[in-house]
């Protein structure tokens, strides 16, 4: 189905009194445009590490509103052209002009598996759970993926940092955290390797879904793997559902500005010797990373690694 897309040029100022004036008049699809940078505090609830560079702000921007071909109607766009001259009235509206175009009804949330394909990790081949394994890699450790909208595939450079540390230090006594465990990727592959028990947490329901549909594509059973959903940083409760000093190994593959609250907490779940491996890193923020494992009097850092633009340090529980 193709849709028709309407786009409203006009000013920072008036997108939002724009955005809810089509609102009013029952117009719910709503894309709004501009080049206004990102808070630091709108960074941080993103989960944000780094972010593109936006051309300078001018104080203009784009409205754009979608309709399904038998919603347009010559009554509802006239409504909008009036409301945006009332709006005039009250604020800078630029030029207001309405352009019209169509737009394809894509299937957003799939679309990227086209470029998911099986890809190897030294001797570890990760692939799409809707792709078969050809047989050349029959003699590999084969993990299947499916993340659905969570984090982890395997293909981002923090992640493949992660597996290869896991592939260091896991042994069959492994008991593992992963914080932030996204599709549970790195529990898979530690449980894989040998591992004897992994836990999970995260903050959002959509990984917790995630990580339980690849537990099944792998036959991870919930006694080998159990995934929780919350902040370990600032929830005590948590903390002692899921462990203290019970593990050997706690893995986070989230970013810098989580991972310096968290080495303030993580030496809590870990047994005196265990191993804390953070990635997840950009490289202009390692040192600020090192600087708070280094200063944490639990910790002793053990190394670093790179990968691209990326960076996983690796410290031991004293």
């Amino acid at each position: 189905m193709k849709w028709n897309r309407y786009t409203i040029d006009t000013t920072t100022e008036a997108e939002d009194l724009i955005s809810d004036m089509l609102l009013e008049l029952g117009i719910e699809g709503i894309e709004v445009e501009d080049n206004i940078p990102l808070s630091e505090a709108d960074t941080k609830a993103m989960f944000v590490d780094i972010l593109p560079e936006l051309p300078p702000d001018e104080g203009l921007a784009k409205v754009s509103f979608y309709l399904e071909p038998e919603q347009v109607s010559e009554e509802l766009i006239e409504k909008v052209k009036e409301g945006l001259e009332e709006l005039r009235m009250f604020v800078n509206l630029g030029s207001g002009t309405i352009s019209e175009s169509e737009t394809e009804d894509k299937d957003w949330m799939n679309n990227w598996k086209q470029y998911f394909k099986p890809f190897t990790v030294d001797d570890i081949l990760i692939k799409p759970t809707w792709e078969t394994i050809s047989d050349e890699h029959k003699d590999k450790l084969v993990v299947q993926i499916d993340p659905g909208t969570a984090f982890g595939t395997g293909m981002h450079e923090t992640t493949q940092l992660c597996i290869k540390q896991l592939k260091k230090y896991v042994n069959e006594e492994t008991k593992l955290l992963d914080v932030g465990t996204g599709s549970g990727i790195l529990s898979i592959i530690a449980l894989k390797l040998g591992a004897k028990y992994a836990v999970g947490t995260d903050l959002d329901p959509n990984a917790i879904c995630a990580a339980n549909e690849n537990m099944e594509a792998n036959d991870i059973t919930k006694e080998q793997f159990e995934v929780y959903i919350g902040n370990v940083i600032d929830d005590e409760k948590l903390r002692e559902d899921i462990g203290l000093e019970a593990y050997d190994i706690v893995v986070a593959n989230i970013l810098a500005d989580i991972i310096i609250p968290l080495q303030k907490v993580v030496h809590l779940f870990m047994k005196p010797g265990a191993i804390f491996i953070s990635s997840g890193i950009i490289n202009m923020k390692e040192q600020a990373v090192l600087d708070a494992l280094n200063a944490n009097e639990n910790l002793e850092v053990l190394g670093t690694e790179y990968q691209g633009e990326w960076v996983s340090i690796c410290a031991r529980r004293k």
